[in-house]
């Protein structure tokens, strides 16, 4: 077992990319396939605020932390609870300037930043991967949708929530949490909206309803070149079904304000003021201790592995993850038994983390 083997990674997000990285290298043979046709056909989503013990120290053994703190955000990492029914502040935390430990990146600018080691052609773009098979002799087999294939020693699932990869490992699948994220764009906010640029500040605004308003929540964050990414949460009825992106697809700002009756006139100028609805976002979860039997030539990192709620631990677990496994593999000669002992030890690492993180998210949508 002392050769390389030769690995292919599915997804081109944070965790896939972290991987790639550190395996590149290290002299292996790494191939991502990832399924958006180019590094910037998709919005990737927010902001990221990645924490010193996780997310940053995956970019530290990618040799990318510099890189990292030249880039990222240092004074936008401010935090605002405001009261649903007044628009008081509750509570605010505003670092001191270029303090924090948390600064934060825009996903785009992350994975730019993740794709520069690597060389034209480690990444194929385009390539949504269906099925993984196995050979006679042990190997591993990938089949993309468009009937290509590619085999391979290892193959790293770090594919998200809906991973292709871990249906190759086992049928549990993640669990719709009875809460869908409805996320509004303004852009331009210091010239146009000022008053909203002050109310979120420079980092991120919550608030939760309670009482009458108990099961909605109001999120905003300042992302870069101006945009405010605001998200108007709620839990859904038995008229939403479980699958809320098609029973919501119609739905408008007046839908989302009439869930919201009640709320502040300042936080309503989040929906309001919105240029449009972006994407409504129905928030998943893998049971709280999945695992699954330890497989020769496959693994799982991140959200393939343990999807959470959002609350702010996701792609930190997820890079830090990857950066384990990538040090694992390139550490022993037993590459096999190195992968086995680092999915143990993160599955560990996810159960004692997505009980509580669950609990949390319940409770903030009185779904207790």
């Amino acid at each position: 077992m002392s050769q390389k083997p030769a690995i292919v990674i599915a997804g081109a997000e944070p965790a896939g990319l972290v991987a790639a990285n550190m395996l590149y290298r290290d002299g292996f043979d790494v191939t991502v396939f990832e399924s958006d046709t180019s590094a910037t056909s998709r919005d990737q989503g927010g902001m990221l605020d990645l924490h010193v013990p996780d997310g940053q120290l995956a970019l530290k053994k990618a040799g990318l932390l510099d890189a990292f703190m030249a880039v990222a955000r240092h004074d936008d990492q401010e935090m605002r609870d405001i009261d649903w029914a007044t628009g008081r502040v509750l509570r605010e935390d505003i670092p001191a300037p270029s303090t924090g430990e948390r600064p934060e990146i825009d996903r785009l600018a992350l994975r730019e930043l993740l794709l520069k080691p690597l060389p034209a052609g480690r990444v194929v773009w385009g390539a949504r991967i269906a099925t993984v098979s196995r050979t006679p002799r042990g190997r591993r087999v990938v089949h993309l949708q468009d009937g290509r294939t590619h085999e391979c020693d290892l193959v790293i699932g770090a594919d998200g929530a809906g991973s292709a990869v871990r249906a190759a490992l086992t049928d549990v699948r993640p669990v719709y949490t009875g809460v869908t994220f409805v996320e509004l764009w303004i852009s331009d906010v210091d010239r146009r909206h000022p008053a909203i640029a002050r109310q979120v500040g420079r980092g991120t605004l919550m608030s939760l309803g309670t009482g009458q308003a108990k099961g909605t929540a109001l999120f905003a964050q300042r992302n870069g070149h101006a945009l405010v990414r605001s998200y108007a949460a709620f839990s859904t009825d038995a008229d939403d079904t479980d699958r809320p992106e098609k029973t919501l697809a119609g739905l408008t700002k007046q839908d989302l304000l009439a869930r919201f009756s009640g709320w502040s006139p300042t936080l309503l100028a989040l929906i309001e003021n919105a240029e449009r609805i972006a994407a409504v976002r129905p928030i998943v979860a893998l049971p709280a201790g999945t695992r699954w039997p330890a497989t020769p030539g496959l693994t799982l990192v991140g959200d393939a592995a343990h999807v959470m709620p959002p609350m702010g631990i996701g792609v930190n677990l997820a890079m830090l993850d990857a950066a384990e496994l990538a040090e694992a593999v390139a550490s022993r000669a037993d590459w096999q038994a190195a992968v086995q002992a680092q999915e143990r030890a993160m599955l560990d690492r996810a159960a004692d983390t997505s009980e509580p993180c669950m609990s949390a998210f319940r409770a903030w949508f009185g779904l207790m």
